[in-house]
Order: C-alpha cells, then sequence, then structure tokens
C-alpha cells in the first residue's frame, strides 16, 4: 500500500514556499523604500508592502533589514522596477510585474516561460490598455447579503467608486491615489479586506478551457515560482472565477 509524502516532506515544501514568499516581499519593501523614503508613515507604497508582509508573519527585524537595503544603508545591489507585457495561450493578455538585480536574467526567465506555453513578449503598451490600474479590496462574503450591503455602504461613505459583488466575494474598487484612505476608513468601518493593493483590473476577461485553460495555469503557476515576478495580471475568466 502507497504511502503519502511524510510530515517532514511536507514540512520541507511549506518551507520552500514560504521562502519564496519572502523572497518576493522582501523585494517589494526594497523598492518601494527607494521609490519614496524609509518611512512608512510617510511613503504609502511601502506602508502597504510592510502590511503585506506583517500579514505573511514576517518578522519585524527582516522587514527592517529589507528597508534598510532599499534605502542603500547596507550597500547591498540596486534593485530594478519592471513591467512585461506579453500575450500568453489563446490569446490571453498578461502583464508581468518584476523587481530585480539583474535584468537580463529576468527578461531571459519570463521569456522562456512564455515562450515555452505557447506565449509571447510584446513590445510597452501592446496589452496595458486592456487594463486600469486601481486600488481593489476583496471581502468573502459567501453571498451573505447583509454583509454585501455593509461593505457597500462602507466603501460609498470611504469614497470608493465601485463594489462588485460575485463569486462569494465582494470587490471594493477605488481609485489608485485613493487607495490608502479608502483601506483605512474600512478598517475603521470593522472590515478587514482578505486582499488589498494597486493592481491592473482588466476591463474584460476571457473565458478559456481545455487544452489552453491547462496550458495558462501552467505558466501563471512557472511565472509566479520565478523570484524575480512579484505580481502576474491576466484578463482570463479562470472556471474557479
Amino acid at each position: 500500500m502507497g504511502r503519502g509524502p511524510s510530515i517532514e516532506g511536507r514540512k520541507n515544501a511549506e518551507d520552500a514556499k514560504r521562502a519564496k514568499v519572502f523572497t518576493k516581499l522582501i523585494r517589494e519593501i526594497t523598492v518601494a523604500t527607494r521609490a519614496g523614503v524609509p518611512d512608512p508613515a510617510l511613503n504609502p507604497r511601502l506602508r502597504t508592502a510592510v502590511d503585506k508582509a506583517l500579514t505573511a508573519n514576517m518578522s519585524k527585524d527582516t522587514i527592517e533589514r529589507a528597508i534598510k537595503r532599499g534605502s542603500g544603508a547596507d550597500g547591498g545591489a540596486k534593485m530594478e522596477e519592471l513591467r512585461y507585457e506579453g500575450y500568453g495561450p489563446g490569446g490571453i493578455a498578461l502583464i508581468i510585474e518584476c523587481f530585480t538585480d539583474n535584468t537580463v536574467r529576468t527578461v531571459a526567465d519570463v521569456r522562456h516561460a512564455l515562450t515555452k506555453h505557447g506565449g509571447n513578449l510584446g513590445t510597452s503598451g501592446s496589452v496595458a490598455f486592456q487594463f486600469t490600474r486601481c486600488g481593489e479590496l476583496v471581502f468573502p462574503t459567501g453571498g451573505d447579503e447583509a454583509k454585501e450591503e455593509k461593505i457597500l455602504e462602507a466603501a460609498l461613505d470611504a469614497g470608493a467608486d465601485d463594489v462588485v459583488n460575485e463569486h462569494g466575494e465582494s470587490t471594493v474598487i477605488c481609485a489608485p491615489e485613493n487607495f490608502e484612505a479608502v483601506q483605512q476608513k474600512l478598517i475603521e468601518a470593522g472590515l478587514d479586506a482578505q486582499h488589498a493593493g494597486v493592481v491592473m483590473r482588466p476591463n474584460n476577461r476571457t473565458a478559456v478551457s481545455g487544452e489552453t485553460l491547462e496550458t495558462l495555469t501552467d505558466l501563471l503557476e512557472k511565472l509566479d515560482g520565478l523570484d524575480d515576478v512579484s505580481e502576474v495580471y491576466h484578463n482570463a475568466l479562470l472556471p474557479a472565477e
């Protein structure tokens, strides 16, 4: 009779996944620091990155080291923020945001992943017009109408632009420059988002299935597995969504 993975094996896999998440968060903090000032209270982007790190249970010492690195205080390698645009299988539009200290390595890794899955890199602006940059806060509701109504009222009072209720979630949408204020007002209203940040939201989604879905899923997993990739946005309507 076959045996499943050992407890030690599962723990090692979880530790590896956690380390990869931390690597991405540290890079995000580093770049956010470099783009502004090394004080989360005065740097909204850094504050958001630090909040994400704390939610992932990153230690304050690790966060402080990342901020120090971003400020150049430790003489560390300079991190750059890059955005690639391209197409995946089935013509699905992709925006791939990266933080890297080696642009040659990063573009090679991204291009290889796309090419291997029937996609290709595009030029700057080739797919960006299919997305809108906005603040997004997602709250699980399970279809609870009373909770959806509470979120709607709080979001409108906070200055949000729209609330979308679908698939058991309420998604609050706002202008990027209003994200911090809207998030704070929703927290004050007793609402803590499951996911929150400034994102590239697709204007329309394309349904995928069959072999295209399988290949796209593999591609998204491959891209997410690259240390230099911080976020991947796409316009596919996946079955789970």
